[in-house]
């Protein structure tokens, strides 16, 4: 180390507690009809009743009924969307994943982050899948 000067180096001092941030999610569920009744209450029930058990906050669940798949999906020719909306810590959203992977109601499922701010003006974000 001829002729360099030596710097001294820090620990850089950490924070070790751990901070859970909820990032809010939007999940989209398509049930099969022959396996659900009364429309799908009992579903969004049991979904709410999750998120809350995960620490999470239930912000909306919007039913958006029955519609017509444009091919089969598993022989069925049309299912129950769901679209909910909810925060969630990152690390849990796995744990939902994998309770609904082998659920034989559901024949779709997909779970987005919410990137875009809601403005008052603008309401919840809405699908339009027909």
């Amino acid at each position: 180390m001829r002729g360099r000067l030596r710097r001294k180096t820090r620990k850089k001092q950490t924070n070790h507690s751990k901070r859970f941030i909820l990032k809010k999610y939007e999940a989209v569920f398509i049930l099969d009809i022959r396996k659900t009744d009364d429309e799908g209450a009992a579903f969004t029930k049991e979904f709410a009743e999750l998120i809350t058990s995960l620490g999470g906050k239930m912000e909306s669940a919007t039913p958006m009924g029955r519609r017509q798949f444009t091919y089969e999906i598993n022989k069925r020719k049309a299912g129950i969307y769901f679209d909910f909306i909810f925060e969630l810590e990152t690390a849990k959203v796995i744990d939902i994943k994998e309770k609904y992977k082998l659920d034989d109601r559901i024949l779709r499922n997909m779970i987005l982050i919410c990137d875009r701010p809601e403005t008052a003006a603008e309401g919840p974000i809405k699908l339009n899948l027909e």
